[in-house]
């Protein structure tokens, strides 16, 4: 096994997923530029309507933007690993109550089928893995919709989403304190939907937790343009 694991990377040798350069030996993940550059959120921040909180460990700009979209539009399923692992760190570092359910925000199923992969769902997977925590779907979405990233004002993707999701009728919801994984918080709209129908079914607690979220990173110059 672990030769074949040699052959691959040197067939295919590990990138970093938000500058896209080949690891050096030593590094795992992310290279080490990035980990010492990177946009890093403080706690506090985002928020969306009907969250306890949201939390993400880092801002969308620069090259966790350019990570991304390589995460979600090229392909790139693999970053899912270490994407998760840093979602998982910050849910640790920054939430201290009980978590019963992980779940996260779907892609309408058509949209699904195209992409071969819900980014969401890979994240909620790798985070509950490494937090112990069961993971489970809990909504469908029942509306395809336009990308939020294309529409710019906040009160056209609040309505980009409005009645687009619904609670699973098999999701046990009840009393229970549950994480809601999506990729990146903007305005909070697709957040907010999603947690009014997990309130709606019955659930305790909502804690959105995302990669990245819409903000200003303090030291905007200590990180790769």
């Amino acid at each position: 096994m672990k030769l074949l694991h040699a052959l691959l990377d040197l067939l295919y040798p590990p990138k970093c997923p938000f500058c896209d350069r080949i690891l050096e030996r030593g590094e795992e993940g992310l290279c080490a530029r990035c980990q010492r550059a990177l946009p890093w959120t403080q706690p506090g921040g985002g928020a969306a309507q009907g969250c306890d909180a949201c939390l993400a460990p880092l801002y969308y700009q620069s090259g966790v933007r350019d990570g991304v979209h390589r995460y979600k539009f090229g392909g790139g399923a693999s970053h899912a690993k270490l994407f998760g692992q840093l979602m998982a760190q910050c849910l640790a570092d920054r939430w201290d109550g009980p978590v019963d359910l992980i779940t996260w925000a779907p892609l309408h199923p058509e949209r699904r089928r195209r992409r071969g992969y819900d980014q969401a769902e890979l994240l909620a997977r790798r985070v509950g893995e490494l937090a112990g925590v069961p993971v489970a779907p809990a909504l469908e979405k029942i509306r395809a919709t336009g990308a939020q990233s294309h529409l710019q004002d906040e009160r056209e993707r609040r309505a980009n989403v409005e009645g687009a999701y619904r609670p699973l009728p098999q999701a046990d919801l009840a009393g229970k304190r549950v994480v809601l994984v999506d990729d990146v918080l903007t305005t909070g709209a697709t957040m907010a939907q999603c947690a009014a129908c997990l309130r709606s079914a019955g659930a305790e607690t909502v804690v959105g937790l995302t990669l990245a979220r819409a903000g200003q990173h303090l030291d905007s110059a200590s990180h790769p343009e």
